[in-house]
């Protein structure tokens, strides 16, 4: 049976799995958490009215961070939505603001972002070279996600350390 570092099923990034036989040692803050924490500060950044949304790129080791992004106006334009019609607020999504600032020919990145990507988002994912997407919330729309599966890239919905280590 395989066993997961940070006690997570559903993480099966390579980083994560355990030799067989070994048991998780859970006494310090896994480094999927350290990165999903990165994600939600940066959220906080974030300059839209209605969902404020964090997202951190890293390298297949989780040892270098490419990119971050949050959502927000485009660079050099008001700090504010440029509509108040919910879903057509013109904000750029974290994960486009954080792709294209990581680098192209780096494959195999990991993605952690607060809440679960749009359909959009979840393409430009696919197409940047990503293996796993975490994310901390649901979003009310799942195709994002669904996508994802579609492509081959694992997405893991990552609650379970939420409220440790705080």
């Amino acid at each position: 049976m395989t066993a997961f570092k940070d006690g997570v099923v559903e993480n099966t990034h390579p980083l994560n799995i355990l030799p067989t036989g070994a048991d998780p040692q859970l006494d310090r803050i896994p480094l999927f958490e350290v990165y999903m924490r990165m994600a939600e500060e940066l959220a906080k950044r974030s300059t839209c009215a209605r969902l404020q949304v964090g997202t951190v790129i890293t390298d297949a080791l989780l040892e270098n961070v490419l990119a971050i992004g949050y959502n927000g106006n485009a660079k050099g334009l008001p700090n504010r939505c440029d509509s108040t019609e919910p879903g057509a607020c013109g904000c750029l999504h974290s994960e486009v603001n954080a792709l294209v600032k990581a680098p192209g020919h780096v494959r195999d990145k990991v993605v952690f972002v607060t809440d679960s990507p749009c359909v959009m988002c979840a393409k430009l994912i696919v197409n940047s070279g990503t293996t796993h997407v975490f994310y901390r919330r649901q979003y009310r729309d799942t195709s994002g996600v669904e996508l994802l599966k579609a492509a081959g890239v694992i997405p893991v919905w990552y609650e379970r350390w939420a409220n440790e280590w705080r």
